[in-house]
């Protein structure tokens, strides 16, 4: 059978690029990349081996995750966890954590990137912090369970330093030593984290947040990325407890503690950002700082509203998160990109905040805050990432805008999924992993890590 190198995707019902081309009548991929956008009244020049209808779809970039926490799935909607604010809640949650074992590991990673995939996500990002005893290899566990999935992923080597008996808020038990998580960050950098156009697979070192590892730690992550080329990630302004924190054992703001840290700048991304000030936000700014918005998680700590507009308007590279299982309680991007555009609606008004603008805070915004200019739009020359959503549904039926739809009336799930120019989900389904098989493997780990004593 002939190999199929090039494929015109034909005249989408809609199509969200994530910039001003028109490719009104389709898009042309070559192996992994997209060479030609087809334009309204127009016909590829490019020599066409298979063309695919797409009269009935709706096309956006492969939606980019940019904060999650995979291990979580494993406690959803866990009784003793519910209706608490952050601080609260990860204590408790913490106790459960605890006993997390390397298969629980494993599964709760392949099924959150599966999750995710099945919502439009081509890629996968993950904030890991809990090492307890066995999962000193958690990042290769990560690595060896994302092999068969096919999609890009972001991982984050993260870190907890300060215990309960050091004033912090997790148990020792899942806490290392300074030295061993520097050594080990820069082992899984060397390892794994890829810097050619269209890598599979990165890592950035990631220190959970201020209230669970030292100063130094702070410090000495900094001067490791800047030696390694690499990012950095953890969890900023998400409440104001943790404002009250900083000031109480650092005599100062969460941001002027970044600051002073060597965080602040062009590497990092924050996960969070909601209680920033005026003048700290145009700071975070100036520094061209990342920001990773969860409004889902926001919502249901009752943590508060990222100001995504100021933030955007002061020179932050903003981009959309799902967050963990635990405290959003399911992985779907394309789900999440409508309670962006709903609550950011409360905050800034219908005009401001469009499906467009969630859109591509879901893609090319996330794309930016992970410094991947090779993904996050459809335009020559980019990655061959697609999300294909089917508008056939009753939930459309009726619908004028296409891309409004897909935000507006709710699409939580993608028909076709492109990464790197080949088919990974179809019809719904994803080519290479047994979703049952895999779901029935994590309720039993769910289960047994749940009820451990």
């Amino acid at each position: 059978m002939k190999t199929i190198h090039t494929i015109w995707l034909k005249h989408p019902a809609g199509i969200y690029t994530a910039n001003d081309l028109d490719a009104s009548n389709g898009i042309v991929i070559k192996n992994d990349k997209i060479i030609e956008l087809v334009g309204k009244g127009c016909e590829p020049v490019s020599t066409i081996e298979n063309v695919i209808d797409c009269r009935d779809m709706a096309i956006t970039p492969g939606l980019i995750n940019t904060h999650h926490h995979f291990y979580q799935t494993l406690t959803r909607c866990v009784p003793q966890a519910l209706n608490k604010p952050l601080f609260p809640w990860l204590k408790t949650l913490y106790q459960v954590w605890k006993n997390l074992d390397s298969e629980m590991l494993s599964a709760a990673t392949q099924l959150a990137s599966l999750e995710l995939m099945l919502s439009g996500t081509s890629t996968v990002c993950d904030h890991h912090y809990v090492f307890p005893k066995g999962l000193e290899n958690s990042i290769d566990i990560q690595i060896e369970a994302l092999a068969d999935l096919g999609c890009r992923a972001n991982l984050t080597r993260g870190s907890m330093s300060l215990g309960e008996s050091d004033g912090g808020l997790p148990p020792n038990k899942v806490i290392q030593q300074e030295d061993v998580i520097l050594q080990d960050s820069e082992r899984v950098v060397s390892a794994y984290h890829q810097r050619h156009e269209g890598a599979m697979t990165q890592i950035a070192l990631a220190p959970c947040s201020p209230f669970s590892v030292s100063t130094e730690l702070m410090k000495e992550t900094a001067i490791l990325a800047d030696k390694l080329d690499v990012l950095m990630h953890t969890h900023l302004a998400e409440t104001e407890d943790e404002d009250a924190f900083c000031i109480r054992e650092f005599g100062m703001r969460p941001l002027d503690y970044l600051e002073s840290c060597g965080w602040l700048n062009e590497r990092t991304w924050l996960a969070h950002g909601i209680h920033f000030n005026a003048d700290e936000i145009s700071r975070l700014g100036k520094a061209n700082i990342g920001i990773a918005h969860c409004p889902s998680s926001n919502m249901l700590l009752a943590s508060g509203i990222c100001p995504t507009l100021a933030l955007q308007k002061a020179g932050c590279r903003v981009g959309l998160a799902v967050d963990g299982s635990a405290s959003n309680d399911c992985s779907n991007m394309i789900q999440e990109a409508r309670q962006s555009l709903l609550q950011q609606r409360l905050k800034y008004g219908a005009a401001k905040i469009t499906a467009e603008g969630v859109l591509h805070l879901a893609t090319k915004g996330s794309a930016s805050v992970l410094h991947r200019p090779d993904i996050g739009e459809i335009a020559v020359g980019k990655q061959a990432d697609l999300a294909l959503f089917n508008l056939n549904d009753l939930r459309f039926s009726g619908t004028g805008d296409a891309i409004a739809a897909l935000i507006q009336c709710g699409a939580h799930e993608v028909d076709k999924l492109m990464v790197a120019g080949k088919w990974i989900v179809e019809d719904g389904q994803h080519k290479y992993i047994d979703a049952q098989a895999l779901m029935d493997q994590h309720k039993s780990f769910a289960s047994k890590l749940q009820t451990a004593n």
